[in-house]
């Protein structure tokens, strides 16, 4: 019995081994992780839960890489053998690193935002902060995940001895690489620059393509805009270094609206005029700033009036608009009808003529 028992753990010493690693490792992360925990709530200026939320996972594996290397060297493994667990177990440790220092990127950017509302009324500061810390937060994740891949090829002897070479022909392929790169440098420039002077921010109110629409992603490479009907528009970023397009939230969110009435010449447009502000006073998105209705236009047969109104954005204002232009409507149906367009006909002129012509010789 004790010949097979030791059979046994011979044959499976190093199962038993790893599974007793493995078992240590977790313990370790959880013992960690509820120390954190703990840590975090006395302390919830300190990253609140998303520490512990973001960095739960790569910290787990960065455990199990770290108590597996530790033991590897009490293990009786042959050396050529030993030297390439090694070697992958070292690069598995940096890829975990890189993932965690990632995690923690996103952690300070998650702390940095919860201090900017994007969703109160005057959120310029807070839209200018997004809007930098999307782009630095994507930059530094690439960053960090490019460092840790060029770590890891250099850990190999065939890549180093492939850089050398790259290396020993770095003119040709310094040009080669330049124009080939030159539209990725010019992309990555051009999203520098839309993070520090901002001609857009996240939450902005944009007129792009003929489509009205928010900024609701910016990224690296492209912006993703939202339109009002609740598809996203797709742009590269550098279309808004080098295309004209408005940004109705610029400087500030308040803005303008106007509605066009086109009626006869018979309206009163003092009465029309009081209707306009009684309207406005009774509406809750009038941010009382501006009210005037104007003669914009006459033509042959009809006037046009401007009513124009001030709301604290642009989705208020389209709302003011379009009750503004039905309690219009509304207001000139039941009181003037006969102010609203027509076409005239003087039919008394052409009867005259047609006599006229039948008193004509022959």
């Amino acid at each position: 019995m004790s010949d097979f028992l030791q059979t046994w753990i011979n044959t499976f010493q190093i199962p038993l081994l790893l599974a007793g690693i493995v078992v240590l490792a977790l313990a370790a992360h959880f013992i960690l992780i509820k120390i954190l925990e703990r840590i975090t709530r006395k302390v919830p200026v300190l990253f609140e839960s998303t520490l512990v939320r973001r960095c739960r996972e790569p910290l787990r594996w960065i455990i199990i890489l770290v108590v597996f290397m530790a033991v590897m060297p009490v293990l009786k493994i042959p050396t050529d053998v030993y030297g390439t667990i090694m070697r992958i177990l070292s690069s598995a440790f940096i890829a975990a690193t890189a993932w965690f220092l990632i995690r923690v990127v996103f952690v300070i950017e998650d702390h940095i935002l919860s201090k900017y509302d994007i969703a109160a009324k005057d959120n310029l500061d807070a839209r200018k902060i997004h809007t930098q810390m999307q782009f630095l937060g994507r930059l530094a994740n690439v960053l960090i995940a490019l460092v840790a891949l060029a770590i890891i090829l250099m850990r190999f002897e065939r890549v180093q001895e492939l850089g050398t070479s790259i290396l020993a022909s770095a003119g040709i392929v310094g040009i080669v690489v330049g124009f080939a790169a030159q539209r990725t440098i010019g992309t990555l420039f051009a999203g520098m620059q839309i993070a520090w002077t901002q001609p857009i921010r996240i939450d902005d109110v944009v007129i792009v393509e003929s489509e009205w629409g928010r900024i609701e992603e910016i990224t690296l490479t492209y912006v993703v805009v939202k339109i009002w009907d609740q598809r996203r528009l797709v742009l590269p970023i550098t279309y808004f270094v080098e295309k004209p397009f408005q940004n109705w939230t610029r400087v500030s969110s308040d803005i303008l609206g106007t509605v066009f009435l086109h009626v006869d010449y018979t309206v009163p447009v003092q009465n029309v005029r009081e209707e306009l502000q009684r309207i406005l006073e009774a509406n809750s998105l009038w941010d009382r700033r501006v009210s005037a209705l104007q003669v914009t236009g006459t033509t042959d047969r009809s006037v046009e009036l401007r009513a124009l109104m001030s709301a604290n954005d642009a989705s208020d204002a389209w709302t003011l608009r379009c009750e503004v232009r039905e309690k219009l409507i509304d207001f000139i149906q039941k009181n003037y009808p006969d102010a609203l367009p027509r076409v005239r006909a003087e039919i008394g002129h052409a009867a005259r003529d047609d006599d006229a012509q039948g008193f004509l010789p022959g």
